[in-house]
């Protein structure tokens, strides 16, 4: 079982009386970034760090502990001594230290000491991967004279996940966990309730640390053994083999389901099963059992590091021709290199990084110091390691910055050849992390072409496992990321290039759009694409204008202002900041509901996770591609197709997500809002149902109110939210607007959504069909006039007619329901009667939209000021814009899409007072 040891050691003659609020005198002995998070945390306590103990990195460097107090080094024992033997002391806090510690300094009397080590009950770290442990954790425990071998005191555990890595755990549980772990056992002693529970024998065993020497990889094992024996070794030592006559270490293991259908080169591995094979997405392995795994990275005996992809490629790559300004750039870094490189006269092209001396925290200080002279260059610590003289470095910056060296994608797609003059290719995987990825047991379900009711293709079904997945990768990118730490300018840089990638792609997204929604292909082309590339091109231009303002306040002297800041969707806490957003959005119009709610969350600076409706996810994915290509780091953007009981329920519930932003019915919207509330209070915005009331009065322009009263109702077969769900026609005009109304509706065209000439697609799928031909059965029984409609297109797919209801009365089911379908709705009101009309079209628990057709434009004003509504359009419908907020009142929700208020939605607003 994995852990992290934290010990603590009293002496037998040592006694006080500790109280609740105890604030002790503390040394600290450690190294690290993991010590100096503990400092932190202490400090905050209210303890007093009386001094601290560390060693120096390589070459003399300062240890991150060290830059939070005055450095003691390991040979200045005499001070030492004095300080930690002396009465100020006590309690002497270890957060880890690798170097061999004086007990005179452990266990002196009137001491008392609280240790980290990294090892576990009965393993250390590394071989609880290589046994495949389930589970792992910490334990506190009092220091004894074997050090870490004294009474437990607290104990935690996680549970490790099947690709789970030391450094993965350690960044998941055992680094966040730890440091609280050992905070809350100096707060138990400093109480007086710290227990001592005698540590088993087995616990109290020590296993010495792995050297390179014993990490040669066995090959006579299951996949999953040799999997677990090189994530165990992954990064230190390194697990390594013969291959081609040369040592080299394998790197990034992890399991493959199925890799039978794999194509690539074999690779001859002496006493491998079989051969390996290098395929595009890396090395692909075979333990003695048949079972496969695949490794990321490759690394040689000199040093260099490769893709495992580009195993039989290492060598082939040639130069690029660097321009004056990259020139310029090459020798900023040069001098970086000769700054890190103390020990060499001049950086040639061929020196090499590690060959000259640098470290592992060298390499941390090399990725930063690029990123202070080029923002946008997205650099990891491993492209070191893949790049070592410096020329391949710099070869490999200039590429990155041209935008040719991306990391590839690897597009399992579904190609549709000969469709709208084109071929489509569609990804059909989840998007996690950058990758598109199958679902926990390559569970999948059939995406259905609602014009001929076949399938499109087998796209992957979200499990809880893949959402914990798709959070965690949200919440590393904006934590540990490059997003996080982005220049706003070049966020909205990245915002830009996506528009552009949707703008070159538009064709193939409307064409998805209209076999997968059954969208009418010009208007998908128009408004589901074409508004989505103007949403993010409008909110890119946000990006670097999000900004504060100052107040004064009553109080305050001439010298006291009072700051107010608008901050990326925050949850402050003493140990991190969670920036994940949950997105839900409905089928109607899947990219551009997409669009409205990521455009402004990204721009805002957040990380997200979305989940499509589940009956149209395939222009999410293709977004998901288009966000690769355009260079978003890992994890930024995670797309989930799936259920709304499993996948939508737990992004409401998950407690990494502290904004949730849905689109769809009004009972799932109570329902995610209960969730949201009881899990963490998270923020919510909800656009729901609506029910929207068109006035038409007698003295319109009635081409223009016949024109646009269509389209308010079967625009996008009526799949629209704002729909007009309710038409009150004055009395004087009701009759004339019917008859025209249904002489237009017979010209409507319905067909294949892809041909140009067609009018009316079909619904968008099976369920809502059988809906609206429900819902037309309750209102002819109820006594509603059908006038046309109200039956199934006789043709294959999910087609319904345009219809159009008459004489209905205030209390029916069609008058008060939404359809969410090309019906409409006619009702009848008195000559003149406006305040009376008005309270019937405000009778309804929904306030999306609504809308009002006269020349009068006093009596146009009156009635948009009392229609209870989010949205008022005044001889016009349908009309909206990415600069023009958009949500809805009572049972329609809360909260904005598109313009500045929509960033609001993604943002927190922190008031800072100074005095000086």
């Amino acid at each position: 079982m994995l852990c992290l040891r934290l010990s603590v050691c009293l002496s037998v003659s040592f006694s006080f009386s500790f109280s609740s609020v105890f604030r002790m005198k503390i040394a600290v002995i450690g190294q690290s970034l993991f010590g100096q998070e503990v400092y932190k945390e202490l400090k905050n306590d209210g303890h007093t760090i009386v001094g601290v103990f560390t060693i120096p990195d390589k070459d003399g460097k300062a240890d991150p502990l060290g830059a939070f107090f005055h450095l003691i080094f390991i040979n200045k024992m005499s001070f030492l001594m004095s300080l930690f033997l002396g009465p100020a002391v006590k309690l002497n806090v270890l957060p880890f230290c690798s170097q061999f510690i004086p007990m005179e300094c452990i266990c002196t009397f009137k001491l008392n000491i609280l240790e980290f080590w990294q090892s576990c009950h009965c393993r250390t770290a590394y071989r609880t991967l290589i046994h495949g442990d389930k589970t792992g954790g910490f334990t506190v425990f009092w220091a004894d004279d074997g050090l870490d071998t004294g009474p437990i005191l607290l104990q935690k555990e996680c549970d490790v996940e099947p690709d789970d890595t030391v450094s993965t755990i350690y960044k998941r549980f055992l680094f966040p966990e730890g440091v609280r772990g050992m905070v809350e056992a100096v707060r138990l002693i400093a109480a007086g309730k710290a227990p001592r529970i005698r540590q088993p024998e087995e616990g109290a065993t020590y296993e010495c640390i792995q050297k390179k020497d014993n990490a040669k990889i066995d090959w006579n094992q299951s996949a999953e053994a040799i999997h677990n024996w090189i994530r165990g070794n992954d990064k230190v030592p390194g697990a390594w083999a013969e291959v081609d006559g040369k040592n080299v270490t394998f790197y990034g293991s992890a399991l493959v389901d199925d890799g039978s259908t794999a194509k690539g080169q074999p690779l001859e591995i002496p006493g491998a099963s079989r051969p390996g094979l290098v395929t595009k997405n890396g090395l692909l392995l075979f333990g003695n059992d048949g079972k496969m795994l695949l490794i990321k990275n490759l690394q040689f005996e000199d040093g260099k590091m490769i893709a495992a992809a580009q195993y039989f490629n290492a060598d082939s790559s040639t130069s690029v021709e660097l321009t004056e300004e990259e020139k310029n750039f090459s020798e900023q870094i040069r001098a970086v290199w000769k700054s890190i490189l103390t020990n060499v006269e001049s950086v040639e092209d061929s020196t090499d990084f590690f060959k000259s001396g640098a470290a592992s925290m060298d390499v941390v200080r090399l990725v930063e110091e690029v990123k202070l002279r080029a923002s946008h260059l997205q650099l990891q610590n491993e492209d070191v390691y893949m790049a070592t003289t410096f020329q391949e470095f710099i070869q490999m910056c200039v590429r990155k910055l041209r935008g040719e060296d991306a990391e590839e994608l690897v597009v399992d797609y579904v190609s549709i050849m000969n469709i709208n003059n084109m071929t489509v290719q569609m990804p059909h995987q989840l998007f996690i992390d950058g990758e598109f990825v199958d679902a926990e047991g390559a569970k999948t379900y059939k995406s259905i072409n609602p014009t001929n009711g076949q399938p499109i293709c087998d796209v992957s079904l979200a499990q809880l496992s893949d959402v914990e997945k798709a959070v965690s990768a949200a919440k590393e990118a904006f934590e540990d990321g490059e997003w996080g730490k982005m220049n706003p300018r070049d966020r909205g840089r990245l915002i830009y290039k996506l528009a552009d990638l949707m703008e070159q792609h538009q064709e193939e997204l409307a064409t998805i759009e209209a076999i997968d929604s059954g969208a009418v292909y010009t208007l998908a082309l128009k408004t589901h694409v074409g508004m989505s590339i103007q949403t993010f091109r409008y909110f890119a231009g946000w990006c670097d204008k999000i900004q504060g303002c100052t107040i004064p306040i009553n109080q305050a002297r001439p010298n006291r202002i009072s700051l107010i800041f608008w901050l990326i969707f925050v949850w402050l806490s003493c140990l991190s900041v969670f920036r994940v957003c949950g997105i839900v959005i409905p089928w109607n119009y899947p990219l551009m509901m997409l669009a409205w709610k990521t455009a402004a969350c990204l721009a805002a600076g957040n990380t997200l996770v979305l989940k499509p409706a589940q009956v149209t996810p395939l222009t999410a994915l293709k977004f998901a591609e288009l966000t690769a290509r355009a260079g978003f780091p890992r994890g930024v953007v995670n797309i989930l197709p799936g259920s709304g009981s499993l996948v939508g329920q737990r992004l409401s519930d998950h407690p990494d997500v502290r904004k949730l932003g849905f689109t769809g019915s009004t009972e799932i919207g109570k329902q995610i809002m209960k969730s949201c509330a009881i899990s963490n209070v998270k923020k919510v915005s909800l656009e729901l149902g609506g029910k929207s009331p068109l006035i038409i009065f007698s003295d319109c322009d009635l081409d223009k109110a016949v024109r646009m009263g269509m389209s308010s109702v079967f625009f996008n077969k009526g799949e629209n939210c704002i729909a007009a769900g309710r038409l009150f026609v004055e009395e004087s005009l009701h009759d004339t607007f019917v008859q025209r109304v249904v002489e237009e509706v017979k010209k409507m065209k319905i067909g294949d959504p892809l041909e140009r000439s067609t009018d009316h697609g079909p619904q968008n799928h099976k369920a809502h069909l059988e809906k609206l031909l429900e819902y037309c059965e309750r209102g002819m029984k109820a006594g509603a006039k059908l006038v046309c409609g109200g039956k199934q297109v006789n043709r294959p797919g999910f087609f319904f007619e345009p219809t159009v209801f008459t004489d209905v009365q205030d209390h029916m089911y069609i008058a008060v329901e939404e359809s969410f379908g090309p019906v409409m709705i006619i009702s009848k009101f008195k000559e003149g009667d406006v305040d009376g009309v008005l309270r019937r079209a405000n009778a309804t628990e929904y306030g999306l939209a609504s809308g009002v057709f006269t020349r009068d434009l006093s009596r146009a004003l009156y009635v948009s000021e009392r229609l209870q509504a989010g949205t008022v359009f005044i001889n016009t419908y349908n009309k909206t814009d990415v600069a023009c907020p958009f949500g809805g009142f009572k049972q329609s929700g809360f909260g904005k899409d598109l313009g500045q208020e929509a960033l609001n939605e993604y943002l927190k607003t922190k008031a800072v007072t100074i005095e000086y």
